[in-house]
């Protein structure tokens, strides 16, 4: 079933991503935020925290992250973005070809990404907590070190900034929690 949900919620999540950065007339802003990476990682480590076995995680976040990629695609061939229905075969390898480095990119961090969200599910693993608050808090430095700035970015990279420090709160809380808990755990078993 969650490979199911992730399917939708790939789809969903990939089409809405590529018609955010299409409603220029809402300001600036859309663009950049429909340009951010940071979302695409989140997205299957939150999958692959549904799972407790790493292989099936790692496949989760594989199989979400294709089918947001499916969802920007096709929308983007889509009549609401000015494409035709067609489909034709020169129109899709286009298509590929100009997103190989994002296809490419997906295969790879959609499972890893799987994976840290199951180390975070049952080690509550640091790590995964530093490559999730990390990419949300420092993507805006990696996009002006490369220099692909856009107007409207300001506000879209503080509320990004803003998330990854409220991600990294929470990872830390639950962390501390968590070792303490077993701690406590063990704690009590060496006692009886």
């Amino acid at each position: 079933m969650l490979f199911l949900i992730a399917v939708a919620v790939g789809l969903c999540f990939g089409a809405a991503d590529q018609y955010l950065g299409s409603l220029f007339t809402l300001g600036s802003w859309t663009v950049s935020a429909s340009l951010l990476s940071a979302p695409w990682l989140v997205l299957p480590f939150v999958f692959g925290c549904r799972e407790s076995r790493a292989g099936r995680a790692a496949v989760v976040g594989l199989v979400v992250t294709s089918s947001a990629l499916s969802g920007y695609f096709l929308m983007i061939m889509s009549p609401f973005e000015g494409g035709r229905s067609s489909f034709d075969s020169h129109e899709v390898r286009g298509l590929l070809v100009s997103n190989t480095l994002n296809i490419v990119g997906g295969l790879v961090t959609g499972p890893l990404y799987g994976f840290l969200g199951q180390r975070w599910r049952t080690r509550r693993a640091w790590t995964s907590a530093v490559l999730v608050a990390g990419a949300l808090c420092l993507e805006p430095l990696a996009v002006v070190a490369i220099g692909r700035g856009y107007e409207g970015s300001t506000a879209v990279w503080a509320a990004e900034i803003a998330s990854g420090i409220a991600a990294a709160l929470f990872f830390l809380a639950t962390g501390r929690a968590y070792r303490h808990e077993l701690a406590t755990k063990v704690s009590k078993a060496t006692r009886a």
